[in-house]
């Protein structure tokens, strides 16, 4: 029978795949249209500002009275479409990018962001991962676009790695660094500072995510019999390759990429297999002029970026004096070192 054919299941299968499409057409036509409806009703009020807040008033309850059963017109809403209006004067970015994604997507991208060139990144970002509501939230509240956006404008990755090592390095750089490393606690004294310092050297340091292997600090290189200290090595198992971190306690200073590009060519010559990818290079600093940072990493020839640390972020006044230094976390990780060996 021709219910029971194979054939028959094929045909049932891609005509469900059509429907399927279809409907999915279907909600973004619809979605695109309301956009565009609620950017349209936003200049309208934007065009009547001179009658006050108790104009929007009016219109939500006339609205009301004339499309009952219809939700989406309170007060609120207006407001939104209102501001949606005075951000992008231009309709045809919002056809183009933000009617793509959800009117709450969009409310989101409103309460969480101020900047109109960072809206649209993320907004794309939506259309390219499809991200739901939540996790655009999460990804605004990270600081996702200041991590990539200003990790690429001080990083030659692009230019010195091949697609996709070139992106997911992207990824896995931030910009800056915050090592808020302390529990922080309203008692703490110096001594408390100290003994979280020797706990957990790694979270002193880094936040670097996951695939990060630590393979040592002042970790030891003979190059023409002459010894070299690397300050952190890992090895990252997403990346597949080497990664050499240095840490200067002061600004940016050119001459810190030429020494951070010889580390990278030792560890190539030395531990790299053939089967790894090219080690990749961070410098980290407590400050750095990103003008400066992409001159000096032009040309080189090694992928290296540059960003910046803070030891901390929210640590009252009378607590950060007594906060470490980069100069200090070194000889503490040295002294845990060298105890360690003792012991052993």
């Amino acid at each position: 029978m021709l219910m029971n054919t194979s054939e028959y299941m094929n045909v049932i299968e891609s005509i469900k795949d059509e429907i399927k499409a279809s409907q999915y057409k279907a909600v973004l036509n619809v979605n695109r249209e309301l956009i565009v409806l609620y950017y349209n009703i936003g200049k309208v009020i934007n065009e009547h500002k001179v009658w006050g807040n108790r104009f929007i008033d009016n219109l939500a309850q006339d609205i009301k009275v004339s499309f009952p059963n219809t939700t989406g017109y309170s007060v609120r809403n207006l407001k939104y479409m209102a501001k949606f209006a005075s951000m992008f004067p231009d309709i045809e970015i919002v056809q183009a990018v933000l009617a793509q994604i959800t009117w709450y997507h969009n409310i989101a991208l409103m309460d969480k962001v101020k900047d109109v060139e960072q809206y649209i990144w993320y907004a794309e970002k939506v259309i390219d991962n499809g991200w739901s509501r939540n996790v655009l939230v999460h990804q605004i509240e990270s600081g996702l676009y200041e991590h990539q956006v200003l990790t690429e404008k001080v990083a030659n990755f692009e230019t010195r790695l091949a697609t996709p090592q070139s992106e997911l390095a992207i990824q896995t750089m931030k910009d800056p660094y915050v090592f808020d490393f302390i529990p922080f606690k309203e008692d703490m004294v110096e001594r408390d500072i100290e003994r979280a310092l020797v706990q957990d050297i790694t979270k002193l340091l880094l936040e670097l995510g996951t695939g990060f292997a630590f393979l040592g600090n002042q970790y030891h290189l003979t190059v023409g019999g002459d010894d070299f200290y690397i300050d952190l090595l890992f090895y990252n198992l997403n990346l597949r390759c080497y990664v050499v971190i240095e840490l200067k306690t002061g600004d940016f200073q050119p001459e810190y990429v030429g020494q951070l590009n010889f580390y990278l060519s030792a560890v190539d010559g030395i531990l790299k297999k053939p089967e790894d990818q090219p080690s990749i290079g961070l410098l980290l600093c407590k400050s750095k002029n990103n003008l400066v940072a992409e001159y000096a990493l032009k040309d080189m020839s090694k992928p290296m970026g540059v960003s910046e640390y803070r030891l901390t972020s929210d640590l009252p006044n009378e607590l950060k004096c007594q906060l470490p230094t980069a100069e200090d976390i070194r000889s503490r990780i040295s002294s845990k070192n060298a105890n360690t060996e003792h012991l052993s």
